[in-house]
């Protein structure tokens, strides 16, 4: 999961329960930072993966009880008091170190399943930490929580292919990409071809529908939590759309959400029903 998904978190958010926003800070900066270790400054990929391990190490002795290191002491800090008072899922974060490790080796992706499989624990365990602190925990629930945030994982990706081609990182499926016949290269250099828009097009249609498979989970979670939690689903559905507007050309340039969409989005939360997005 990107840097700009963790800023989705409702860490500052007025609409973040108050109570919640120390642990939500804690897992916001503990993802952050492993996100840094693994993708900020020149480091090689060995570096990264051995900083992650020395990360990963500093998570399991302070959930056995030990005190911080002091090299990521303002992170473990903060986490451990979280993880003892809220008795966070040790799983859910080591699996987010898996996702950041990954990402170093910047791996083919041959199908959706593969991808998924990333999703499941570069962006799933984001949302199934706040579910835990909001203390729902029924099957539904997590299923449609992991739909929406493997949908603003996707998002993400179809929404930075100029970003992401130049740096080596390619997210789009083997299966799909050859179905386009769109080769590889073009996506490197961020060639934008009529193939091309067709292919993000159709992975776009993906995204949007794992979205609304997740979408009525806002129902289910109430309070402050639930209005968080649609404006992210707009949001999300927003990003989309402003894809479809530029005729799916995002190998060319990104597309942004910003304050004009504000009033859009805050009027379609605000208008959501059961069954409707």
């Amino acid at each position: 999961m990107s840097v700009e998904h963790y800023e989705n978190f409702p860490v500052a958010s007025l609409l973040c329960p108050p109570a919640l926003r120390p642990p939500i800070t804690a897992i916001y900066h503990f993802a952050r930072t492993a996100d840094d270790i693994a993708d900020e400054g020149d480091a090689s990929a060995e570096v990264r993966l051995a900083d992650l391990a020395e990360y990963r190490q500093q998570l399991l002795a302070v959930t056995a009880g030990a005190a911080p290191a002091a090299r990521w002491r303002h992170v473990f800090g903060p986490l451990q008091q979280q993880i003892v008072q809220h008795a966070l899922p040790l799983p859910l974060l080591t699996d987010l170190l898996d996702a950041f490790a990954q990402d170093t080796r910047n791996p083919p992706y041959p199908d959706r399943d593969s991808l998924l499989h990333y999703c499941r624990r570069s962006a799933d365990p984001i949302g199934r930490l706040l579910l835990h602190l909001y203390g729902i925990d029924d099957a539904q629930a997590l299923r449609r929580s992991d739909a929406i945030c493997s949908a603003l994982q996707l998002i993400n990706f179809w929404q930075d292919l100029s970003v992401d081609g130049p740096r080596g990182r390619h997210y789009v499926p083997a299966q799909d990409r050859e179905r386009h016949g769109v080769p590889q290269a073009d996506l490197a250099v961020c060639h934008d071809t009529p193939a091309a828009r067709a292919l993000v097009r159709e992975l776009c249609g993906w995204a949007r529908g794992l979205m609304l498979e997740g979408a009525p989970l806002v129902h289910q979670v109430p309070g402050r939590a639930g209005w968080e939690l649609r404006l992210v689903v707009q949001g999300g559905l927003r990003i989309l759309e402003k894809i479809a507007a530029m005729d799916h050309a995002t190998l060319a340039r990104r597309p942004t959400v910003g304050a004009l969409d504000a009033p859009l989005l805050l009027w379609r939360a605000l208008t959501m029903r059961a069954g409707t997005p």
